[in-house]
């Protein structure tokens, strides 16, 4: 054991280095190996205490925050917690914020600090990884975040530079409003064509959902290839993205390279990222442009 400690402190190796060491001792001596919480048994642990405390929105949002979190981390979630460093947080805010808004990676953050700080009041960990991790800055012009419907010019730029799956959530995005997780995930047996139905569960609030099918969206729907399984998916490369990442953050930058191409996003200068050039406009920006259209069709918003 001497020795080990006369090799670490050679090498200067940092405290969390120096407690596997003893870990390591620990487990020789056979001691239970606390080396074998893993962030991921951590989270889990964590979310299963907090859930019946809080409201289910509450209990969704830390649902999500972790999975974010562990999608991040991959194969190095199933590492030990205390292997985890500042570092590590500080690359996996600056991931989302260039994917994300600054509020919402904020939020996230949030979480995460109860997460790290839970884990060294358990004395999982001897120092908090995320005790010291800064906030993103949040722009200080509104209208640089605030978000506006797509103009009829803007959607016909969009479309003609969108492949054909992507031609086909964006207009399903246009006459149903729904969320972008929610159009990736739709399946055949979603759709009823003969009642003009289109019916699902929202991902995000776990509520069933039903819109109607427009004409123009009928139309297209018959358009699309269909499939001899009624549960197969509408878009399956989409589907595919976001099942692997169980995410929707590799679609959102997808619909952001679109906007790029359309010329309907600030252009990114030299040391900027993604997030300091945020555009008024998203995906979720086609629910306000139906809304608009509606309105401007006289309407009336408690018929929508």
């Amino acid at each position: 054991m001497a020795n080990e400690f006369e090799k670490a402190s050679r090498n200067k190796r940092t405290l969390s280095q120096l407690e596997k060491v003893l870990r390591t001792f620990h487990e020789e001596l056979g001691g239970e190996g606390s080396e074998k919480r893993s962030l991921r048994a951590f989270c889990a642990e964590w979310l299963e205490e907090k859930e019946p405390s809080v409201s289910d929105a509450i209990r969704k949002f830390y649902r999500k925050t972790v999975e974010k979190l562990l999608v991040y981390f991959g194969q190095r979630a199933d590492h030990p917690i205390t292997e985890v460093a500042t570092a590590d947080l500080v690359r996996f805010r600056n991931t989302l914020a260039e994917q994300i808004g600054a509020s919402t990676v904020n939020h996230d953050l949030m979480a995460v600090r109860m997460i790290f700080r839970t884990a060294r009041e358990r004395h999982r960990i001897s120092e908090d990884p995320a005790e010291f991790l800064k906030p993103i800055r949040e722009f200080d012009d509104p209208s640089q975040t605030k978000r506006r419907p797509f103009t009829i010019t803007e959607l016909q730029r969009l479309l003609s530079v969108a492949d054909d799956e992507w031609n086909s959530m964006i207009r399903i995005g246009l006459y149903t409003g729904a969320r972008l997780s929610d159009i990736a995930l739709l399946r055949w047996s979603n759709v009823d064509l003969e009642r003009g139905e289109l019916r699902f569960t929202a991902r995000k609030t776990g509520k069933s959902v039903l819109l109607p099918i427009v004409g123009p969206l009928q139309t297209h729907i018959e358009s699309l290839p269909t499939s001899d399984d009624p549960h197969g998916f509408l878009h399956p490369r989409a589907a595919e993205t976001f099942n692997r990442r169980s995410m929707s953050v590799d679609l959102s930058s997808q619909f952001g390279s679109l906007l790029d191409q359309a010329a309907l996003r600030p252009l990114k200068t030299p040391g900027s990222s993604n997030r300091r050039r945020a555009s008024a406009l998203s995906f979720h920006s086609l629910r306000h442009t139906a809304v608009s259209l509606l309105k401007d069709a006289g309407i009336p918003m408690y018929g929508v």
